[in-house]
C-alpha cells in the first residue's frame, strides 16, 4: 500500500534549499507533499536546506517562505512555526549529525579517511584510462589501524568519515509509490563520504538525519533524487533508522521535450505571480502535472485536491509544461471570482494603469465595477493596466494609428459624422448617464444617419477608448465622466479630421 509506509502517522516534508527564487519544479514537489499530508490526516513540514554558506542567505528565505505563502501551502511545522522536531533550519541540526557520526563510529559502519583531493583524483585519472572507468573509492583508509587512525586524527591530519558499505549487503530493493519495486546492487555502491574534513554532512547524511529524526514517513521528491534512495537506506540501515517510503516524481519538461529551463521563459514562483496568474489557478495546473483526479477533470478546486490526492494516481511519465493550458485555466479562475476578490488581486496593475489610492477611497465601488468589463477578457491579471488603461485619462485620447487607419480614415467610412452625431447625442443631458440609455440612443442615431451600426460605434470606441478592440463601450461610458467622453471625441475630431 503506497499510502503508508507502515502504521506510522503521516509526516511529510518539503526541504528547498534557499539558493535562489522557488522553481517551479519545486513548487509541484511541494504541492504533492501538501496535498498528501491534508488527504491522509497527516503532518506538512517545511525544512530549509541551509547547507551552502555561500548562496544560502536569509534572503533567499525569505523568498521561499513568501513563493509557499503565496500559493497557500500551509505547512504545519517549520520556519515562524516551530514544532516539536525542530529546528527547522540544518545549519541549526549539527548536534546532530555529531551524534549519528558517533553512532556510526561505535557501531563500526563509519571509518575516517586520509586520502587527499589530488589522491583521489589521480587515481580517477588512471582507472579511467587503464581499467575501462572509475568504479570510485578503492577502499584505501578502509581497514586502517584503528591505534593508527586515531594517532593521525589526534595529530590534525586532515580526513572525511566514509560509510562502511557491508561487504554482504546484497542487492538494495525498495518500493518506490510512483515507480514500483526498484533494486540496486550494493557492490557497486561507494563508501560515500558522510562527513567533509571541514566537519559539516554531506548531503546524503543530513537528509537521512533530519528525516529520521523528524519522523518522516513518506519522502516525496523529483526523481533526480533516485540515484540518491539507495545510498541513503544504507545510511538508514546503518543507523537502525526505520526506512521511509519513497514517491519519486518525473521531470517537468518545456513544450520541447527538454527539462524545463530559463529557455522556456519563467520558471519560478515569484514571476508567475508578478506576469499575473492567480495561485489557485497556479497550484491546480501544477498538481496536474503528473496526478489526475480521473483523467478527465481539469479545473480542480484545492479543497478538492487536499481530499482526493493519492500517490497511486502519480504517473512516472515525464509532465510538459503547457503555457498555453496555464493561461486557459488561468482565465477559468478569473471568471469565478468575485468583484472584491479580482480588485485585491489586480491592484498592483490598477495603479500601473493609473489608479491613486485616494481615488480607490473616494469610490471603491466604482472599481468594483471595472471587473465585469474585462471578466471575460482576461488571461492574466497582468493584462488588466493596458486593458483598462483609458479610464484613468480624463479628458485626454491616445490613439492607436492602427485603429485610425482602420475605422476613421477608411475610404467611405463616415466617421466624422459618426462622431459628431454620438456627440451631439451624449452631450444630451435629458438622456440619463448609464449604459442602456446611451447606447439606444445613439443606436437611434444609426437610423437618422442611414449607417449600419457598426459604422457609428466602432469610431466612438476608438475616440473614446483609443482603439478598436476595448471592454464593451457603452459599460465603460457610463463609468467615464461625460464632460471627459466629450472631450476626447473632440480631440480625436481635431487631430484626425482636422476640424
Amino acid at each position: 500500500m503506497t499510502e503508508s509506509s507502515s502504521n506510522r502517522p503521516v509526516r511529510v516534508r518539503f526541504a528547498p534549499s534557499p539558493t535562489g527564487m522557488l522553481h517551479i519544479g519545486g513548487a509541484r514537489t511541494a504541492i504533492y507533499n501538501w496535498a498528501f499530508a491534508r488527504a491522509m490526516g497527516g503532518t506538512f513540514v517545511l525544512r530549509i536546506e541551509d547547507t551552502d554558506p555561500e548562496r544560502s542567505t536569509d534572503e533567499n528565505t525569505r523568498i521561499i517562505l513568501l513563493a509557499m505563502k503565496w500559493l497557500g501551502l500551509d505547512w504545519d511545522e517549520g520556519p515562524e512555526i516551530g514544532g516539536e522536531f525542530g529546528p527547522y533550519f540544518q545549519m541549526q541540526r549539527t548536534d546532530t549529525y555529531a551524534e549519528a557520526l558517533e553512532r556510526l563510529k561505535a557501531s563500526g559502519n563509519a571509518y575516517p579517511c586520509f586520502c587527499t583531493k589530488e589522491e583521489l583524483d589521480a587515481k580517477r585519472e588512471i582507472a579511467e584510462k587503464t581499467e575501462g572507468g572509475y568504479a570510485g573509492y578503492d577502499r584505501t583508509c578502509r581497514d586502517l589501524d584503528p591505534a593508527e587512525a586515531a594517532r593521525r586524527i589526534e595529530a590534525g591530519e586532515p580526513h572525511v568519515w566514509r560509510l562502511k558499505v557491508p561487504d554482504n549487503r546484497g542487492v538494495i530493493e525498495f518500493t518506490d509509490a510512483v515507480y514500483g519495486p526498484m533494486s540496486f546492487p550494493a557492490d557497486v555502491m561507494d563508501d560515500m563520504i558522510l562527513v567533509r574534513t571541514d566537519g559539516t554532512p554531506t548531503y546524503n547524511f543530513a537528509v537521512v538525519c533530519d528525516d529520521a529524526n523528524m519522523q518522516i514517513s513518506h519522502v516525496i521528491r523529483g526523481d533526480d533524487h533516485l540515484s540518491n534512495t539507495p545510498r541513503q537506506i544504507l545510511i538508514y540501515e546503518a543507523l537502525e533508522f526505520e526506512v521511509p517510503m519513497f514517491a519519486h516524481l518525473s521531470m517537468i519538461l518545456g513544450a520541447d521535450g527538454k527539462k524545463l529551463s530559463k529557455r522556456h521563459g519563467a520558471t519560478s514562483v515569484e514571476e508567475y505571480c508578478e506576469r499575473g496568474y492567480l495561485p489557485d489557478a497556479l497550484v491546480n495546473f501544477l498538481a496536474l502535472l503528473g496526478w489526475s483526479l480521473d483523467g478527465e477533470t481539469t479545473i480542480i478546486p484545492r479543497e478538492v485536491l487536499t481530499r482526493e490526492f493519492s500517490l497511486e494516481r502519480v504517473t512516472k511519465k515525464d509532465a510538459v509544461f503547457d503555457e498555453t493550458k496555464l493561461d486557459w485555466m488561468n482565465g477559468v479562475y478569473i471568471r469565478e471570482m468575485s468583484p472584491n476578490e479580482w480588485f485585491k488581486a489586480s491592484l498592483p496593475w490598477l495603479f500601473r494603469a493609473g489608479a491613486t489610492l485616494e481615488d480607490i477611497e473616494a469610490r471603491p465601488e466604482w472599481y468594483l465595477a471595472l471587473y465585469p468589463l474585462v471578466a471575460e477578457r482576461l488571461v492574466r491579471l497582468d493584462e488588466t493596466a493596458d486593458k483598462l488603461a483609458y479610464l484613468f485619462w480624463g479628458a485626454d485620447v491616445t490613439l492607436d494609428e492602427k485603429s485610425v487607419s482602420k475605422v476613421l480614415t477608411k475610404e467611405g467610412a463616415r466617421a466624422e459624422e459618426a462622431l459628431r452625431g454620438c456627440r451631439a447625442v451624449l452631450a444630451d443631458e435629458t438622456i440619463p448617464w448609464e449604459c442602456e440609455p446611451l447606447q439606444e440612443a445613439c443606436r437611434a442615431l444609426t437610423e437618422t444617419l442611414d449607417m449600419k451600426a457598426k459604422l457609428v460605434f466602432q469610431p466612438l470606441r476608438v475616440a473614446v477608448c483609443g482603439n478598436m478592440v476595448s471592454p464593451p463601450l457603452f459599460e465603460s461610458i457610463e463609468l467615464l465622466n461625460r464632460d471627459d467622453v466629450l472631450a476626447r471625441i473632440d480631440k480625436t475630431i481635431a487631430e484626425v479630421f482636422g476640424g
